[in-house]
């Protein structure tokens, strides 16, 4: 065999040549098919309606003091404007209603010759005294249950049954055991003020942070260490809290103890002023109470502000 013979196969085995293929064109490039973002959002930001104020609006500064006060006073001189011109015209019976002209009058004369100095005198001595004391009594009556988890399911029910029982009904029975005196009036503030106050009280115990606790606890603390340390400091805002509370409960108990019998007091002022219709003196009454009760919320509050920032301040 010669040896042209394998070329000679090979070439047999190569396909012949087809006819000849032209060359593509070059593919032209294509634009991006994506939207300019940018130009789509002010697009839409033209056709949609424009936010609402409190959306996108600036959270609005704390009004003066000095504006705040005139619109204060504005409102109350249109609510005694608008009783003065309905008593005159006939809208109200004056009867029931009085005026604030006849108010002012009787008021003038049970300031400078009545009781209203004196009876004001031993309603806020005697509201003050129930406060002091429901406060110093539910804050260790909630305290106390810290100390043992038993004692406070044990006492809790007991405390809340006596929370919701009203306390104008045990006024009667306080009043003849502790007599028409200032005590009896300061009972009863202390019996509205002490449960509220305990409870308060109780509910911070409940938020002591048991972990911390623990931890102390197994560095070594004793339990007066933790009571000292954590349990008073984490209650103290709970108390404080419920001060502005308390004060109002507390005027509500020297005032219901002066209603079934006392021989001064503001109360007594009244349900005397209602025994004999003279109704511009029971106004005269609730006005002094207004003012009594807006004093001491106020005293509070200063007092609450500044040992919160003193508290806060120590922290």
């Amino acid at each position: 065999m010669s040896a042209e013979a394998p070329s000679t196969q090979l070439a047999d085995r190569v396909p012949p040549a087809g006819p000849e293929v032209a060359p593509r064109p070059p593919v032209a490039a294509v634009p991006d098919a994506r939207p300019d973002v940018r130009a789509s959002v002010q697009d839409l930001s033209r056709l949609a309606p424009p936010p609402r104020r409190g959306l996108t609006h600036k959270p609005e500064t704390p009004p003066r003091r000095g504006s705040l006060m005139v619109a204060r006073l504005l409102v109350l001189v249109a609510l005694v404007g608008g009783w003065e011109l309905a008593a005159r015209t006939g809208v109200i019976d004056p009867f029931f209603w009085s005026m604030p002209s006849q108010i002012w009058e009787t008021g003038v004369v049970a300031v400078t010759e009545g009781s209203v100095i004196p009876d004001t005198a031993f309603t806020f001595s005697s509201t003050l005294a129930g406060f002091a004391l429901g406060t110093l009594g539910g804050v260790a009556l909630g305290l106390s249950f810290w100390w043992s988890r038993r004692y406070a399911l044990v006492a809790e029910p007991f405390v809340i049954a006596f929370e919701a029982m009203p306390k104008l009904a045990l006024a009667p029975i306080v009043v003849l055991v502790l007599g028409i005196g200032m005590s009896s009036k300061i009972a009863m503030a202390t019996a509205l003020v002490i449960v509220v106050q305990a409870l308060n009280t109780y509910a911070g115990v409940k938020a002591v942070d048991p972990d911390l606790t623990r931890m102390l606890a197994s560095l070594g603390a004793t339990r007066r260490q933790i009571f000292t340390k954590v349990v008073v400091p984490t209650t103290l805002p709970w108390i404080v809290s419920g001060l502005r509370v308390t004060i109002g409960l507390a005027l509500a108990g020297a005032i219901v103890g002066e209603y079934i019998g006392s021989t001064k007091g503001i109360g007594r002022l009244i349900q005397y002023a209602g025994s004999t219709y003279e109704i511009s003196l029971i106004w005269v009454g609730i006005a002094v109470l207004a003012v009594l009760s807006m004093l001491l919320y106020a005293a509070v509050g200063a007092l609450e502000r500044r040992f919160l920032a003193s508290l806060h301040a120590t922290r």
